[in-house]
């Protein structure tokens, strides 16, 4: 798919037989544990560059230099205040970033991109329908809260892959790919795809 298409889907215990074996323990957990960071660690794409959410702050600064010692070459590894392990419009995101071979550390505003502050309770959903429906609805500008996070963290993502200049530049052009809807005839190539 990523050859065919640019974007695919790596489940790790495919790729991980220890994560295979993890993985029955890692769902009988109810706390967060190694195992939670050890799959975007040990990624089966050996992705020099990427975004990494995390479950806490702590994390985000250690994390980025064990994946400088790791060879990553531009990283972004986030946590929104509110407990998300991706970068937030509801309140600020903590970032360190792994870039030229230094690792800074700062905060991210929700209104620095001039997006729409999002509540996150609004962004809930339950079960897999629903979280189908809310991406379609990002995709399709039908729901702009959603499509104002789809939009950060997909400009994120082209950010730290080099093809833009800034992260502003990144939400911009992932801004351009939905309004064009090329973002939803992507997921839509990939769902035919994968179904083939």
């Amino acid at each position: 798919a990523v050859k065919t298409i640019g974007v695919g889907f790596m489940f790790a215990p495919n790729h991980h037989s220890a994560m295979k074996h993890a993985a029955p323990v890692r769902r009988e957990l109810v706390v967060r544990t190694l195992f939670n960071l050890l799959g975007p660690l040990t990624n089966p794409a050996g992705a020099p560059n990427q975004v990494m959410g995390v479950f806490s702050r702590e994390l985000t600064g250690t994390l980025a230099r064990v994946l400088q010692a790791l060879g990553s070459r531009h990283v972004l590894v986030v946590n929104a205040e509110e407990g998300l392990d991706e970068i937030s419009l509801a309140s600020p995101t903590y970032v360190a970033e792994l870039k030229d071979g230094h690792v800074s550390e700062y905060e991210l505003e929700p209104g620095l991109f001039g997006l729409p502050q999002v509540d996150a309770s609004d962004m809930v959903v339950k079960g897999k329908d629903e979280a189908v429906e809310m991406l379609l609805a990002a995709l399709e500008n039908r729901h702009p809260g959603a499509t104002a996070i789809v939009a950060l963290n997909a400009g994120a993502a082209i950010y730290v892959s080099g093809r833009a200049a800034s992260l502003m530049d990144g939400v911009a052009q992932a801004q351009r790919a939905i309004s064009s809807m090329a973002a939803r005839d992507v997921l839509e190539h990939y769902r035919r795809f994968s179904q083939s």
